[in-house]
């Protein structure tokens, strides 16, 4: 893979459609089941990964960074479009009033009060498979080492 191949652009763009396609996954599964599904953030991880390798075509450690960032805003957004859901259900509004009507501390108060420490574990691994799955490493070769 040669430098001239990569594009961290698109990288960016499939990793972001690849995260917003995962949380919208991961919170209809989970409003589903009526079950906080921990390993799907591994899934938006791999999700993630997988796109910004595709698509950015990156051996640099750029793409590996992105992905495990992007990966872990998908995971955010999949708790929180959950969280949207079961309101909006509980309390008969439309999610598109609930989402008009969010602000950033509302957000945060809402991660907050559904946080659970075994969100931690479960948003890890999906930033290191976001991370490791991102970068294109030739065949034969090992992956380079953080600097």
């Amino acid at each position: 893979m040669t430098t001239n191949e990569q594009n961290f652009t698109m990288g960016l763009v499939g990793g972001i459609a690849a995260a917003v396609v995962g949380a919208v996954i991961w919170a209809l599964i989970t409003v589903t089941t009526n079950y906080q599904i921990g390993w799907m953030a591994v899934g938006v991880g791999f999700l993630v990964g997988y796109a910004v390798r595709m698509l950015g075509k990156g051996s640099d450690q750029k793409f590996g960074a992105a992905g495990a960032v992007i990966a872990l805003l998908g995971c955010v957004a999949g708790n929180l479009l959950t969280v949207l859901i079961v309101v909006s259900r509980q309390e008969n509004i439309g999610l598109t009033a609930l989402f008009a009507g969010l602000t950033p501390a509302l957000v945060v108060e809402l991660l907050k009060e559904t946080f659970q420490p075994m969100d931690l574990l479960f948003y890890g691994i999906a930033v290191y498979e976001a991370y490791k799955f991102s970068i294109n490493v030739p065949e034969g070769a090992e992956a380079a080492p953080a600097e």
